[in-house]
Formats: C-alpha cells, sequence, structure tokens
C-alpha cells in the first residue's frame, strides 16, 4: 500500500472514531510499528493531526484550519459537502455560465460546485456533458436540451463520484471545448491537489481531453494541499473564485501568471 493511500485510511479511521492506537494501526495498514509512525509524523507535520503516546488523536476543524476542515469533510457524505459554502458555490457556477456555449461539449467532475452549475443548464439549447459525477449525471439526464455522456467506474460508499480508470477509454473518443473542476486545495507549488487519490487518476485522463481547463475554488481552498495533486498551476487557464479570497493573495496568485476573476454573489448582480 502506498504512502498516501496509508494516509488516507488513517485519517478515515480518525474521523469515525476520534483516535486510533499504534498497534491498531499496524494491523490494519499491515505495516511495521517504524512506519506507522513515519505515516503519523507526516500526518502531523501536515496539521492534519496530533500523535498521542500509542497512537494519535484527529484535530478539530476550525475556521482556521481550512486543510483540516477539507480532509475531514472528504470523509463525509456528498450530501454534507454539497451544503458546504452554498453561495460561494452559486456565485462561482453563475459566473461560469459565460464560459459556455451552445453546441459546446463540456466536462464537469464530481465536485458540488460542478453540480451546481449543471443544475443551471438548462437554459442552453444543446450542449453535450461529460461527467463522473453520479449527482450530477442525475441532474443533467432528464434535461432534453443535454446529451450526457458518464464516464463508469467503481462507486464508493457516501461518494458523488466513481473512481478508477475502468470507464476512462471512453475519453479517447472525445474532445471536450472545456473542464469545469474543482479541488480540495490549491497552491502554486502543487497546484490543484485531491484527497481521494483514485478519483485523482480519472481527473488527471479527463483533463488531457479539455482544450480549456476552468477551476472553480471557493476562497477558503487556497493554500491548501491535500494527498495528491492532479494539474499543475500553469495548466490552468482560469481560476474563478469568490469576493472573500485575500487581497494580498490574490496579488501573489495573479503576479504568478494565475487568471484568476472574482465570482460577485448574486445579490450584487441584481
Amino acid at each position: 500500500m502506498l504512502a498516501i493511500e496509508r494516509h488516507r485510511v488513517i485519517l478515515k479511521l480518525l474521523s469515525e472514531n476520534g483516535q486510533v492506537t499504534t498497534n491498531e494501526l499496524c494491523e490494519k495498514l499491515s505495516v511495521s510499528p517504524a512506519t506507522v509512525r513515519n505515516d503519523l509524523n507526516k500526518l502531523e507535520n501536515d496539521k492534519l493531526i496530533c500523535k498521542t503516546h500509542g497512537g494519535a488523536t484527529l484535530l478539530m476543524p476550525r475556521d482556521d484550519m481550512p486543510l483540516v476542515n477539507s480532509v475531514v469533510s472528504n470523509t463525509f457524505s456528498f450530501k454534507t459537502r454539497e451544503s458546504k459554502n452554498g453561495e460561494e458555490k452559486q456565485a462561482i457556477s453563475e459566473y461560469a455560465l459565460q464560459y459556455i456555449q451552445d453546441n459546446q461539449c463540456i466536462l464537469l467532475d464530481a465536485s458540488s460546485t460542478a453540480l451546481v452549475l449543471a443544475r443551471k443548464l438548462d437554459r442552453f439549447n444543446k450542449l453535450t456533458v461529460i461527467t463522473n459525477g453520479i449527482y450530477t449525471m442525475l441532474a443533467l439526464k432528464e434535461m432534453p436540451n443535454i446529451t450526457v455522456i458518464f464516464i463508469g467506474g467503481i462507486v464508493t460508499k457516501n461518494s458523488g463520484s466513481v473512481e478508477g480508470l475502468l470507464g476512462a477509454d471512453i475519453l479517447n473518443h472525445i474532445n471536450a471545448d472545456c473542464g469545469f473542476i474543482s479541488a480540495n486545495g490549491f497552491t502554486l507549488n502543487e497546484g490543484l491537489t485531491d484527497f481521494n487519490v483514485y478519483e485523482v487518476e480519472l481527473k488527471k485522463a479527463m483533463l488531457k481531453h479539455c482544450k480549456r481547463i476552468v477551476v472553480m475554488l471557493d476562497s477558503l481552498k487556497f493554500e491548501n494541499i491535500s494527498t495528491t495533486s492532479f494539474s499543475a498551476s500553469s495548466n490552468l487557464d482560469l481560476v474563478l473564485t469568490d469576493e472573500k479570497i485575500d487581497k494580498d493573495l490574490l496579488d501573489r496568485y495573479r503576479k504568478h501568471g494565475i487568471h484568476i476573476e472574482i465570482c460577485p454573489y448574486k445579490s450584487k448582480l441584481e
């Protein structure tokens, strides 16, 4: 088992139980105590856990700890994540509509922000939408103006997406005009990062077939690093975020060549 996979298991166990012992992890992961200690050291350095005598506990999420909030929330159901930062997701998805045109083929990932965007696509006359999002597919399938291409794969409990590359072959027959995606974290050095290593592999394959990449990120995702990277910051054509982003942070990203646009809330559009 790769280190990133072990980290995922450790964080999932901690999110479910609050604490775990080194012996339990050795048995669960089939590794030595030394390997477990290295894993716990890494997670503690990343400010995700607190090591204790003989084990670890999960750090309690706080407003000033968005990375922990991101990792913990990822182990919860998709419905829980969908309800968070609703105003920001509405603003970003509404703004994203201007980058979609009739007769295009677009790609939507399985993020909750992409789902919000999908629900607004009935205003177009004709679109083809490719997605690995289960709820996104369900939201689109009854829209008469939308042709939906669903990327199959492994479905996991409480997940809104399929994982793995079982259905990736379909992408070899598709060229999307634009991909609309999200992530758990974004930094200049690591680019876009996500927690689910299996879903990330599919995301990488999906992005290879997009002529343009638009990233939809609420402001709390900036400067967060999740388990694994799936796109370098230099590969992104446009990043959409909400008005709460720190202005100094915004300036720094723009000076490094990242094209970021701020999405106003609906009340300011009216």
